[in-house]
């Protein structure tokens, strides 16, 4: 407590005087029989003040001679009834503060203390009780109270802050509800040594006991947190007043979350349920998280006073948060968030809480993702909310790597994490474990899934296994995916990029279509390849053979690892293939062949035409005819040719150009 300790003993002293008159329901001249006050003279009474359902019985004299606005109400009255009548329905503080205010005016004691003294300034104010009137009035004492005694004190602070939730708008305009959260803010921020302390919300500490000690001793210090639990007792709007005062004063921000964390699981009971509870339970014992889903009828459970109430606690926590990364939890953000969408609140705050998630996704955790539709949609989960805070992220590690290094100031938490690539390679692995668990949805359509896995860059994943896991969960959800589907939903992961064991499970996994199976078992052998390259060139000190066994050995089990469908399909392309090459060498020996043929009828014509004097007529038909008949052949075997080169494409060059043998050039016939 801000107080000393004869302070404190004598305000309680006072308090406890107080509860001993309401307990008697007397004092030396008034007197309550059941919901009347009467005052205990024999002038008989001519004021009748009814403030609610109580009525006082007093004397015009002295109540006139203090209040203002009672002597123009009476005045203003029907003097021909008697008593006169007046009532105060709308009176700040009500009836036990008028109460007071009329024992004031009698010249009784009244004793002035914490719980009462904001009601009692009101109605003071209310009943214009000012030095006009009388010197010393009720509004002169009541604000020296305020001013010299409560305002001093830590512990009487919260409570006039507390009782001022009645009393709007008279607490605001008279300024007492922002004197004492300043007044709070200072003692918050101010050094704890040589101050006596006190609890209101919660048990003293040990250095706190009956002992004559006034201060924590320094071997028991007093923990950053210890004014925690007492503003958290203050409504929202009085908490938010001294969270403001507080910035101001330059308290450090990890402690403004801390404090604005530990609110709202005071007054947010959906931010720790038990429901959340027993999912994280079961996700931990591998049982699934679909029971949050049951949980998130909390909504139900609210009247609508109380949804108004949290939505408000919602959107002022949110307006709060101070802007500085890690100053509160991506957990408690989170569930902040699955509250704000489940209430409704407003949508500007709703995507100011999106960006504050995304500025530190990577310290979050799968069971506070898993957040459900409440907007009725075709999902069970927010897949688009997830996708969102997935692309704030990127736009924040985007500024983070465009910004200096060096110009931000250090952090206060040692406990921060860095963003960077390893921020990324977290985010990446939590979106691999989301899709997943969203993939069970048989209402998550095809294109949802892709644009989320593909969000992130290909390079925040070394590996693929977490993707690959997500596919096989989706498409044995969705059995009724086409091929067309499937390929495109397979395009989202690397099979370069799957571990030997992901590799092993892909080749005997009958859901992936046959063309995934293939690329698997390709990169499998490319890798198998070169690593028999890299063993190759191993320094000459190095054995060779344990490089070599590995290798063997995990293709090996790949073969053995595959379905009896997919053996046979490759024994079968295997023949083909040597049945395509047997062909390819008949008609490089016709090829050949043709060639020859051609040499022959070549040198033939050649003969023909030297000789072309010398013949004789008959000689000349004979040479006709061979040349017919050869020219036929040849015509003949060079149309199959053709036939056959274009069945070949251009696989015949090649193969004619690493063949041995004699090298034979085509002449032209012209």
């Amino acid at each position: 407590m801000w107080d000393s300790e004869s302070e404190s003993h004598g305000r309680e002293h006072r308090m406890g005087s107080l509860e001993i008159e309401r307990h008697d329901l007397k004092n030396d001249a008034f007197v309550c029989r059941d919901q009347s006050w009467y005052v205990s003279s024999d002038i008989p009474i001519d004021l009748l003040v009814k403030v609610g359902e109580i009525s006082f019985h007093l004397h015009k004299y002295p109540i006139l001679s203090r209040s203002g606005r009672l002597n123009r109400m009476i005045y203003e009255t029907s003097r021909e009834s008697e008593p006169t009548i007046v009532e105060l329905d709308d009176l700040p503080g009500g009836a036990e503060s008028f109460e007071l205010a009329a024992k004031f005016c009698y010249g009784i004691a009244v004793d002035l203390t914490a719980g009462n003294i904001s009601g009692l300034r009101c109605t003071a104010e209310y009943l214009e009780m000012t030095e006009d009137l009388e010197e010393g009035n009720l509004i002169f004492k009541t604000e020296a109270f305020l001013s010299y005694v409560v305002l001093s004190s830590w512990r009487d602070s919260i409570i006039v802050l507390k009782s001022c939730e009645g009393l709007s708008p008279w607490a605001e305009n008279l300024q007492i509800v922002r004197r004492c959260s300043e007044s709070i803010a200072w003692k918050a921020c101010a050094n704890p040594r040589g101050i006596r302390w006190a609890y209101t919300g919660r048990p003293s500490p040990k250095w706190n006991s009956d002992s004559k000690e006034s201060s924590p001793s320094r071997a028991q210090p007093v923990p950053p947190d210890w004014w925690f639990e007492d503003v958290s007792i203050l409504r929202i709007d009085h908490f938010v007043r001294v969270v403001t005062a507080i910035k101001v004063k330059g308290m450090r921000f990890e402690l403004i979350g801390a404090a604005i964390m530990q609110y709202g699981s005071k007054w947010l009971p959906g931010l720790k349920d038990k429901s959340a509870q027993i999912a994280e339970e079961g996700w931990s014992q591998g049982a699934g998280l679909h029971m949050i889903i049951a949980s998130s009828g909390v909504k139900e459970d609210l009247t609508g006073n109380e949804i108004r109430e949290q939505r408000m606690v919602i959107e002022s926590l949110i307006s709060i948060i101070p802007p500085q990364k890690d100053c509160v939890s991506c957990n408690f953000l989170l569930r902040l968030l699955r509250l704000a969408n489940l209430l409704k609140v407003a949508p500007a705050l709703v995507t100011e809480l999106e960006k504050r998630v995304g500025m530190q996704l990577e310290q979050a955790a799968l069971p506070d993702l898993l957040i459900p539709s409440f907007n009725r949609c075709e999902t069970t989960y927010d897949v688009d909310l997830v996708q969102r805070l997935v692309e704030h992220f990127l736009v924040q590690e985007q500024t983070e790597a465009s910004s200096s290094p060096g110009r931000g100031e250090p952090s206060h938490d040692v406990n921060r994490i860095s963003s960077g690539p390893n921020a990324k390679i977290r985010v990446a692995r939590l979106i691999d474990s989301y899709l997943t668990e969203v993939s069970r949805d048989r209402n998550l359509s095809l294109t949802k899934f892709q644009v989320l896995a593909e969000a992130l860059p290909e390079s925040t994943r070394s590996c693929d296994d977490g993707l690959y896991r997500a596919v096989d969960s989706y498409l044995k959800a969705h059995p009724m995916l086409t091929e067309h589907e499937r390929k495109r939903l397979c395009r989202v992961m690397d099979c370069q990029k799957l571990s030997i064991d992901a590799c092993m499970h892909a080749a005997q996994n009958e859901r992936l279509p046959l063309r995934v199976v293939v690329q698997v078992l390709f990169s499998e052998q490319v890798k198998i390849s070169n690593a028999l390259a890299n063993s190759t060139y191993k320094p000459p000190g190095e054995p060779h053979f344990q490089q070599l066994n590995f290798p063997n050995t995990t293709r090996r089990q790949l073969l053995e690892g595959t379905p009896q469908s997919f053996q046979e399909g490759w024994v079968a392309a295997k023949k083909d293939i040597n049945t395509l090459k047997f062909e390819l060498e008949s008609m490089k020996a016709k090829y050949l062949e043709l060639q020859n043929d051609m040499d022959t009828l070549q040198k033939q014509f050649e003969k023909m035409t030297a000789g072309n004097s010398a013949s004789t007529k008959p000689g000349k038909q004979q040479m006709g005819l061979a040349w017919t008949s050869g020219w036929r052949k040849l015509s003949k075997l060079t149309k199959m040719n053709n036939t056959d080169a274009q069945e070949l494409g251009g696989n015949a060059v090649p193969s004619e150009q690493g063949r041995k043998g004699p090298r034979r050039w085509r002449n032209s016939i012209s």
